[in-house]
């Protein structure tokens, strides 16, 4: 979701900012032309105009006609033929789309690029409207039939995404209901969608006198001085409560929203919609909540426990939980720095990983800087087969920057590897799509520990990563743990801004144990999470990922040859196989009760180190 950089403005910054900017060395801006030239450019407007056509056309020559086709002697061959002209749309659109997200997300305030935004996805909604026919007409066709035609080996390659289309037969309503949701997407769940990222982009919050955007002031929650980290934490929490009232509104909305969808679709459960997005059974995903908070007491509380014992504390506030450890020196890690950690992680691995995120570096694949309005957190998009990935972070020089760098190139990676499944089959699901990703961080985590000078470096990492890995299971099950709460009261009303933060507070205090004091403010901090808004439900995917990976991780470290390349088959194989399929190959089996244990075991073991390292 980007940018023309001709459009972009610098803001004035105090010292402190430029002395910062300094340490960090230049940070890379991505080059969106490979997309399109600019915002107004004659290719974008052409390609507008031929999306816009190209759907009016596969409209007029396919709908109503596809059972026809299945009586044909070449039914195979004439269905092949009409799949792969929706997939070139498909691929036009996503084009399309994605230059125009990005662009919106390197200044979401910015009205030009708002107006660009919100005027493309107009009118691809109102071109993709001709398309809705197609899958709906897939579904009704008899299933004997689709099967023979299948037998064709140009309509077979597309086994995959019909067998996907085809899940979703039982949940598909009236062509003209889903025309009517689909072109209500841009006023309903769209708007406000974009209501809460430009209200986001444009928070600002006052520390030491500097009234700073949303990721420069979550920075101070990891700052080594505890003054810095209150003053961060007080100032979020003031400027959250002042603005509570409207993300308490987009909430009730958006939870209504797909209350609504999900009763007319006929979904017995608030998340089945994304499990079946997922291709994830309902019970793999109740089997990894249930195990990750049966291991609440044994990881977050048992650890922070610990955490507090270094602070010399008998609880932690709530701006300590991802202070670095006292005593324990801090600095600025700069882009050269990190890249090279990165990239020479991925390279002792697998030496094709590296080179293709090493493209990303090379050819301004990235755009690592933080800008007022700038998009916050950190993606990787993968925009469409036809063109290539792009990786937005507000890169600050933390520890953690870099493995967010780890992090989003590894999806990148995966998503440059599986794009010759074609525009149908390359995406992954959510689940799956975090393997990747957090795989990249395990690689350069255990590169760095490898290195540590001595045990006092060794202990720092470890405990960072431990934090990072509570933040991405326990954390992330309790956010799924609140928007099932959520979603499942508000079926009976709205929610108060005072209820969604008592929900917010038990659910953090069950969580994180109780060497984690939840003083006033903490109460609003559910408001920024940007997944509840945009897709809900995501957030169990990373603690999936991250189990996934830690099982994964077992078996890499006890492999013989061929690992690397097993691992680099399975994220080529894109969206074309489900995840026993996909796992089978390393003996992993994600419904077997135990995988999980088995992730969250590595954790368990961190923190047994970490209690030996404690003097």
């Amino acid at each position: 979701m980007q940018r023309r950089f001709d459009l972009l403005a610098s803001a004035p910054r105090s010292p402190e900012a430029a002395t910062a900017s300094a340490a960090l060395g230049q940070l890379p801006q991505w080059d969106l032309t490979d997309l399109y030239p600019g915002i107004d450019s004659p290719e974008l407007k052409a390609d507008l105009e031929r999306a816009a056509a190209e759907c009016a056309e596969f409209e007029e020559a396919h709908k109503g006609k596809l059972a026809g086709m299945l009586d044909a002697a070449d039914a195979g061959g004439q269905l092949a033929l009409v799949v792969a002209r929706y997939e070139r749309i498909e691929d036009l659109l996503g084009r399309l789309y994605s230059f125009a997200g990005l662009v919106y997300s390197g200044d979401t305030t910015d009205p030009v690029r708002a107006k660009f935004y919100g005027d493309v996805q107009e009118k691809l909604t109102e071109a993709s409207t001709h398309l809705l026919f197609f899958t709906l007409e897939l579904n009704r066709l008899d299933d004997a039939k689709v099967e023979a035609a299948l037998a064709t080996p140009a309509f077979g390659k597309y086994r995959p995404w019909i067998e996907d289309v085809r899940a979703e037969k039982p949940y598909q309503l009236d062509d003209r209901i889903e025309q009517l949701f689909h072109e209500k997407g841009v006023t309903s769940r769209g708007s406000w969608n974009r209501l809460f990222d430009e209200t986001i982009a444009g928070l600002r919050f006052e520390v030491d006198g500097e009234k700073l955007p949303l990721e420069q002031t979550l920075n101070f929650l990891a700052e080594p001085e505890e003054e810095k980290r209150r003053a961060g934490a007080q100032a979020l929490a003031k400027v959250f409560d002042e603005n509570v009232r409207l993300f308490t509104l987009v909430t009730n909305t958006l939870a209504k929203d797909k209350e609504i969808s999900d009763r007319w679709r006929g979904f017995e459960d608030i998340a089945d919609s994304r499990h079946l997005a997922n291709r994830v059974e309902r019970e793999v995903v109740d089997a990894l909540v249930s195990s990750v908070h049966a291991a609440y007491p044994r990881l977050a509380h048992r650890y922070y426990k610990l955490k507090a014992k270094w602070f010399g504390k008998e609880k932690l506030e709530y701006w300590d939980r991802n202070a670095p450890l006292p005593k324990v020196e801090t600095r600025t890690i700069g882009w050269d720095e990190a890249r090279d950690t990165v990239l020479g992680a991925y390279s002792a691995f697998s030496p094709r990983m590296a080179d293709i995120a090493r493209d990303f570096f090379d050819k301004s694949w990235i755009d690592a800087g933080v800008r007022p309005g700038k998009a916050t957190g950190a993606f990787a998009h993968p925009t469409v087969p036809s063109a290539h990935p792009y990786v937005l972070l507000n890169y600050l020089g933390k520890p953690r920057d870099v493995m967010t760098l780890a992090h989003e190139l590894g999806h990148g990676v995966h998503q440059v590897l599986a794009a010759p499944n074609g525009a149908l089959m390359a995406p992954t699901p959510l689940t799956l799509a975090e393997t990747a990703s957090v795989f990249g961080e395990m690689l350069t985590f255990q590169r760095l520990l490898a290195a540590a000078p001595d045990a006092k470096a060794r202990k720092a990492m470890l405990a960072s990563k431990v934090e990072d890995m509570i933040n991405t299971v326990v954390r992330q099950i309790a956010f799924y743990t609140f928007e099932r709460r959520i979603h499942t009261e508000r079926k009976n009303g709205e929610l108060t801004a005072e209820r969604i933060s008592q929900i917010w507070l038990e659910v953090q205090g069950e969580s994180l144990g109780e060497a984690i004091h939840l003083g006033p403010g903490y109460e609003n901090y559910w408001v920024y999470i940007g997944h509840f808004i945009h897709s809900p439900f995501y957030v169990y995917a990373y603690a999936f990922g991250d189990c996934l990976v830690n099982s994964l991780y077992a078996v890499y470290e006890n492999a013989e040859e061929g690992f690397a390349e097993r691992y680099l088959a399975m994220l080529a194989a894109g969206g074309t196989k489900h995840h026993s399929e996909l796992l089978k190959p390393f003996g992993l089996d994600a419904r077997d009760p135990a995988f999980w244990q088995t992730g969250l075991n590595l954790i368990e073991r961190m923190i047994a180190e970490l209690e030996t390292l404690e003097g």
